[in-house]
């Protein structure tokens, strides 16, 4: 694992480093822990992506044509780990800026490139994606929502209906990815396409889900007789398989959040025990802080041979493999700093963060692939096991 920063990297992290600290105000910083739920924090943090984006740091591993700095992959380790530690808020549309926009740039028409990227990276508009059913979470390859050719009034449309569910920022958003079963007759990865969807269009029906914290960042959305213009498909007709496998074009780098986040959470903790007087000399709160700690940097060394093996010329199926075991850990040190927080701290603090962060920790090893399905990925991709 050899990470050697040149000079040209360096000045990036430095020029980085100088904008963040000229433009990141208190307030926004302070915006990271609010509700999700709370529509002045997602209008701060809106203007937020939209300063960025005005300066070009908001896509950084996006090509220069599309408004990007096309950062070479240390630079997107340097961009994740200084945004990360200088508690800068996440894009708003960091599924669709990590995850639906490399897809567009490889199977969108020039119409589509031209408007629909700067407006998603400015989070002028809100995206949302349309994966997970009530029977296809984890195995998106069961899904059911049927599109169906028809020619109608205003020519040919996609006529859409079915029900996704778990859709981040659904009950905001002005545009979904949708995967939807175009051949019912093809094998279950086969017969799958991708639409870009108008979530204003007539038909769509959004019930933001209400989690176990109180909060509404899912929804759950049904399509009825929706029809969509033939031309918002995205890739080939039944490719829909492989335009949700266009996600690593761009993000290389994108496994360092997974532990810069931690370290950050872990001195947050370690700030607010410390804050409420004698609490950190209790010799059972130190060890499993330690404990923790020793989780966070293996955490970091797993991340970053993921990393390394991408920049000299290793395989990016077993690196990819890797990065899943690495969603593992991260979700089981979320879930062990959530438990330990509220140990500790209960309900204190404004707005009671860490009783917040122990309910929603538990969705991270859900959330993104299951630990059971990563773990899976990381045997067959990393240890070369069988399926079965």
């Amino acid at each position: 694992m050899d990470f050697s920063y040149p000079a040209e990297v360096e000045q990036f992290r430095t020029q980085l480093r100088e904008w963040l600290s000229a433009n990141l105000t208190s307030q926004l910083i302070a915006a990271r822990r609010l509700s999700g739920s709370d529509d002045a924090a997602f209008e701060k943090q809106r203007e937020w992506n939209r300063t960025m984006a005005d300066a070009g740091w908001a896509a950084v591993s996006w090509p220069r044509e599309y408004g990007g700095r096309g950062a070479t992959v240390l630079e997107q380790l340097v961009y994740t780990e200084e945004t990360t530690r200088a508690r800068a808020p996440m894009p708003l549309n960091v599924i669709g800026m990590n995850n639906i926009a490399p897809a567009i740039m490889q199977y969108g028409t020039e119409s589509q490139k031209t408007t629909l990227l700067p407006r998603m990276m400015r989070a002028d508009d809100i995206w949302c994606q349309g994966m997970s059913e009530p029977e296809a979470g984890s195995d998106l390859a069961s899904l059911r929502t049927r599109a169906v050719r028809s020619a109608g009034p205003q020519g040919d449309d996609f006529v859409v209906n079915g029900q996704k569910i778990w859709t981040s920022l659904g009950h905001r958003a002005q545009w979904c990815q949708l995967y939807v079963r175009t051949d019912p007759e093809a094998p279950k990865h086969k017969g799958i396409s991708c639409l870009i969807v108008d979530m204003r269009l007539p038909g769509i029906e959004v019930r933001p889900l209400v989690t176990l914290n109180g909060e509404t960042d899912f929804a759950e959305v049904f399509f009825h007789d929706v029809r969509v213009p033939a031309d918002a498909l995205l890739g080939p007709l039944n490719a829909g398989w492989q335009v949700a496998t266009t996600t690593l074009s761009h993000e290389r780098a994108g496994a360092a959040r997974l532990y810069t986040e931690m370290h950050v959470r872990l001195e947050e903790l370690v700030d607010d025990i410390a804050a409420q007087g004698d609490l950190l000399d209790d010799p059972v709160t130190l060890r499993r802080l330690g404990e923790i700690a020793l989780r966070i940097k293996y955490l970091e060394v797993l991340c970053q041979r993921s990393i390394s093996a991408t920049l000299h010329g290793g395989s990016e199926h077993a690196a990819f493999g890797t990065a899943s075991l690495a969603k593992s850990v991260w979700g089981e040190i979320g879930q062990e700093m959530a438990a330990l927080a509220f140990d500790v701290l209960g309900a204190r603090g404004e707005n009671a963060p860490w009783a917040n962060y122990r309910l929603t920790s538990r969705a991270l090893t859900i959330a993104g692939g299951t630990t059971q399905i990563t773990k899976n990925i990381t045997a067959q991709r990393v240890l070369g096991l069988p399926r079965k």
